[in-house]
C-alpha cells in the first residue's frame, strides 16, 4: 500500500476520491464539532467494527477509538500480537517490524516503519508494549503501547514518531467470541499537514480490525494442531 493517501491529496481527476478527501478535511475544519467528545465516523454494522475519533482541547489532532467484534478466542488474538513480525500484514501502512527486546513475559519493545503519504518522508517508531493480563479479578487482558523516541538513533531519512500511544483491551463475550477497544492518540513528529494526520487515525483503526480479522483465519493462529506456545503471558 505504497503511498496510501496519493488518492486522497493528488487525484482530483477522480471525483469520488477527491470528495472523500475533501468531506475527511471538511470534518476537521467543521468548527461546531465539540471538543472532548467522541464521534462516529464509521459503523460497519455487517463487521462489528465502530470507530469514532475526538477533538482534544488544546489539540489540533484527534484520537481515536475503536471497538470491533470478532468470532475467535481471546488467546488467538493474543497470538496474532505476539506476532510482532507479522504486522505487516495487517497493521495499516507498516512497512517493516520487528521485534527489538524481551523484557519480560510481560513487556517487549518493537520498531515499525510507516508508510508516509505522498510528499512526507516515512516514519519510525519505537514501541514499548505492556501487558496487564486477565485474572479473576479482572476479566480482559489490556495491553499498553507507548513510544519511546528516544530508545535508539534516528534513521534518517526516516522522521522519528513522538508519540502512537494507545491502549487495547480484549473481553471474552461468550464462547469463542472477543470484543476488542482501543483508545489513542499519534504524533509523527516532525512536519505533517494536520489533515493528513487526522485522516491515517480516522481510517487507520477501521483497517488494522479488517487486518486482524483476516489474520485470525489463519491456520497459523487458528488451527490447534498449528499454533505455537504464546511467548507472553496474557493470563494469569
Amino acid at each position: 500500500m505504497k503511498k496510501i493517501l496519493l488518492g486522497a491529496m493528488l487525484c482530483l481527476s477522480l471525483p469520488t476520491t477527491a470528495l472523500a478527501a475533501r468531506d475527511d478535511l471538511d470534518e476537521i475544519r467543521d468548527s461546531g464539532l465539540n471538543k472532548n467528545e467522541w464521534r462516529m465516523s464509521r459503523h460497519d454494522k455487517m463487521r462489528g467494527i465502530k470507530v469514532f475519533v475526538k477533538n482534544e482541547e488544546g489539540k489540533n489532532i484527534r484520537s481515536f477509538r475503536v471497538e470491533a467484534t470478532f468470532n475467535s478466542p481471546i488467546e488467538d488474538l493474543a497470538r496474532v500480537q505476539a506476532d510482532v513480525e507479522s504486522y505487516t500484514k495487517w497493521y495499516f501502512a507498516v512497512l517493516d517490524a520487528k521485534l527489538l527486546k524481551k523484557v519480560s513475559d510481560k513487556e517487549f519493545i518493537f520498531y515499525m516503519v510507516h508508510d508516509a503519504p505522498v510528499g512526507m518522508p516515512d516514519r519510525d517508531v519505537v514501541l514499548r508494549a505492556v501487558i496487564e493480563p486477565m485474572t479473576k479479578n479482572r476479566p480482559y487482558v489490556q495491553i499498553r503501547m507507548s513510544a519511546l523516541p528516544d530508545f535508539m538513533p534516528p534513521k534518517p531519512p526516516l522522521v522519528r514518531m513522538e508519540a502512537e500511544n494507545y491502549t487495547v483491551k480484549w473481553t471474552p463475550i461468550g464462547k469463542d467470541k472477543t470484543l476488542l477497544e482501543s483508545e489513542g492518540y499519534v504524533d509523527p513528529g516532525g512536519t505533517s499537514p494536520t489533515w493528513a494526520i487526522n485522516y491515517v487515525q480516522g481510517k487507520g483503526p477501521y483497517a488494522n480490525m479488517m487486518g486482524m480479522s483476516r489474520m485470525l483465519d489463519l491456520p497459523k493462529y487458528k488451527d490447534k494442531e498449528q499454533k505455537e506456545p504464546n511467548p507472553y503471558k496474557f493470563f494469569e
